[in-house]
C-alpha cells in the first residue's frame, strides 16, 4: 500500500491505496465521485475523461499513484460555484447533446479542454478533438453543436437531430 495526496476539485486528499489501483477506482471507489464513468477500461471511449495537472486524461489508463501531487478535476468539480450548471453543462442541456448520460461527463470534460485549447473551434475542429470519445446514441450531432453553442457561437443555423 502507498500513500497518495492529490487535490481533486480544489479539496486535499489523501488515502493509502494499492499500487495497482487505477485513477477510476480511485475517484469512484475511494472518493464516492461517481461522475467519472467506467466504459471499456481499455482507453476506448472517453467516458472516463478527467483533468490531470490541466491535461485530459483517460482515468482508466492512470494509477492513482501516478496522481500523487497533482490537481485533478471531475466532472463534480465542473458545477459553477453556487451549484448551477457551468457554462458547456448548460450548452449540452440546452442543445440535447445528451441522450442516456454515461458518455456525458466525458464528453463535457473533453469540450472544457478543448475549449481551454481553441476559444473558437470550428464544428471539424470539436469532430477532431473528440475522436477518443465514443457516444452510443447521439451520433455526436448535438454534442457537437452543445461545444460550438458553449464557445459562444451562434448555433441557430444548425438543425437538431
Amino acid at each position: 500500500m502507498a500513500e497518495v495526496t492529490m487535490t481533486v476539485n480544489g479539496k486535499s486528499v489523501t488515502k493509502s491505496v494499492k499500487g495497482n489501483t487505477l485513477l477510476t477506482e480511485f475517484l469512484r471507489d475511494e472518493l464516492r465521485l461517481t461522475g467519472t464513468h467506467v466504459g471499456c477500461d481499455t482507453s476506448q471511449c472517453g467516458a472516463c475523461n478527467i483533468h490531470v495537472n490541466g491535461n485530459l486524461v483517460k482515468a482508466c489508463t492512470m494509477f492513482a499513484g501516478e496522481a500523487d501531487g497533482a490537481e485533478v478535476s471531475t466532472i463534480e468539480g465542473q458545477a459553477n460555484a453556487d451549484g448551477s450548471l457551468n457554462v458547456i453543462q448548460q450548452a449540452f442541456q440546452d442543445h440535447h447533446g445528451l441522450q442516456c448520460g454515461f458518455c456525458t461527463p466525458g464528453m463535457v470534460m473533453a469540450a472544457a479542454s478543448l475549449l481551454k485549447q481553441n476559444a473558437k473551434p470550428t464544428e471539424a475542429e470539436v469532430r477532431d478533438y473528440l475522436e477518443g470519445n465514443i457516444c452510443r446514441c447521439t451520433g455526436y450531432h448535438n454534442i457537437v453543436k452543445a461545444i460550438l453553442a458553449a464557445s459562444g457561437q451562434d448555433v441557430s443555423g444548425i438543425a437538431a437531430e
